[in-house]
């Protein structure tokens, strides 16, 4: 973070006015954007989502649970919690 002195940037006004809160200390101002829901930038909220309909599928076909928890490597009660949900 690189840090700017306020006076070169700000207009007289509004300088002013943030003297007025804060006087010779340093202000974090964060960015105006929103943060990204989990998964939404490497694309791992897709691969889980398109895994766990795959497993309800499977589940629904006859698949056991015990069964699908061996195939995907995942524990016995998360298996419950994507077929059950």
């Amino acid at each position: 973070m690189k840090y700017l002195n306020a006076a070169e940037i700000l207009p007289e006004h509004l300088l002013k006015e943030l003297q007025m809160y804060v006087e010779g200390e340093i202000l974090y101002i964060p960015k105006t954007s929103s943060k990204k829901e989990w998964g939404a930038v490497n694309g791992s909220r897709i691969f889980y989502q398109e895994r766990n309909k795959e497993i309800q599928r499977l589940f629904q076909s006859g698949s056991s649970v015990e069964s699908l928890a061996n195939q995907y490597g995942l524990a016995y009660s998360t298996i419950k919690k994507i077929v059950y949900c």
